[in-house]
């Protein structure tokens, strides 16, 4: 099988001939670190922000060979080019959302442009363009069909605080819910018509990415949820399986008060099921594996930067022994491949997913 066809069917609830391995995100120091086992040249680490045009080619064309080293059977683009930098420190998106750079990861969201309806009538937002699909693009070119193709989209809930502020969203909810609601609509608007490009551009699996929760509980109440932020999300569902496309939903936290409502959505993946927020790979494989594929679980907080290779063979080999049975399961880390994990222990993730994901009597 390629890895295209491992996830492909991983998704559709069936076995392929070997577990899956898949990464959901990954930053600029492990993509270093990884391939400095397998290429020289590479700059120092830094961040995107700081590298200038040859080097961000080459860390590109390092994270592409990472996944082919690796055997890695999945790739996730994203948009890029859409973002203007403001200083040394900070940017801002076509949104006009303003972002604080941070050494640990992605950019954190600081400024919010549409805080009230009459911000929102004043407003214009921007529109899906072909050119921002270039990472996508690039890495269709260099896979060849052999991997499957994941694109990153921000859902209803993430987008709209970004645009509005956390708490701002979270009090607007109760004050004034026809803002949140037309927040949610424009966002899904834009979704829906970048979608239409990505269909076209040939992407495989949709991932509505749109965090949640944190490790106790969801970060707003599951009638606000089903209310607010489902019914959008399951407009991108929908359009997706209409063109053919998978979708993954992807959130941090413990998600078990909202589990059967993102069961009846309609996905087909769920990621990153992270261990410290409750979400005990064995229970949910109980409770929902032969509804939905489930990805990820393979601890980024304290296992992939403070514990050994053995100890991460040790965990990839009982995640598959909790989950694989019977197909929909594909192996990944409980959130990114972030600064703080070790790479020689993403290494030991990625060899020990081939050591002991073969399914029995696989031969194809």
């Amino acid at each position: 099988m390629t890895g295209k066809e491992r996830i492909l069917t991983a998704l559709a609830l069936k076995e392929p001939d070997r577990v899956p391995l898949y990464i959901h995100a990954i930053n600029e120091a492990p993509i270093i670190g990884i391939g400095r086992h397998l290429r020289e040249g590479l700059p120092e680490v830094k961040t995107l922000y700081e590298m200038d045009a040859s080097e961000t080619v080459t860390l590109l064309d390092t994270l592409f060979l990472i996944h082919e080293a690796f055997e890695i059977d999945g790739f996730t683009a994203f948009e890029i080019g859409h973002e203007t930098v403001l200083d040394g420190r900070r940017v801002r998106d076509d949104w006009g959302v303003l972002y604080e750079r941070s050494p640990y990861g992605l950019p954190v969201a600081s400024g919010h442009p549409l805080k009230t309806p009459d911000d929102l009538s004043r407003y214009r937002p921007p529109r899906p363009r072909r050119e921002h699909l270039l990472m996508h693009d690039l890495a269709r070119e260099r896979f060849k069909g052999q991997k499957a193709l994941f694109w990153m989209m921000r859902g209803a809930f993430v987008r709209s605080w970004r645009l509005a502020g956390m708490e701002n969203l979270m009090i607007q909810m109760f004050d004034c819910p026809s803002f949140v609601h037309a927040l949610a609509r424009m966002v899904t608007d834009f979704n829906l018509e970048m979608l239409d490009l990505l269909t076209d551009a040939g992407v495989d699996v949709l991932i509505v990415e749109d965090d949640i929760a944190d490790k106790q509980f969801p970060l707003i109440a599951p009638d606000q949820f089903r209310t607010f932020v489902e019914p959008y999300n399951r407009e991108l569902v929908d359009r997706a399986h209409a063109a053919g496309l998978k979708v993954v939903r992807h959130s941090d936290g413990n998600l078990w008060p909202l589990l059967d409502s993102l069961l009846e959505a309609g996905y087909d993946g769920l990621n990153p099921l992270e261990p410290q927020a409750g979400m005990d790979l064995k229970k949910v494989k109980a409770h929902c594996g032969d509804r939905i594929c489930l990805i990820g679980n393979i601890d980024c907080i304290e296992l992939l930067p403070a514990g050994t290779p053995v100890q991460v063979e040790a965990a990839v080999r009982q995640a598959i022994e909790d989950a694989a049975r019977g197909g929909g399961y594909i192996l990944s880390d409980s959130n990114s491949l972030h600064p703080g994990v070790r790479p020689e222990n993403c290494i030991a993730m990625f060899e020990a997913a081939r050591k002991y994901g073969r399914y029995p009597g696989a031969g194809r």
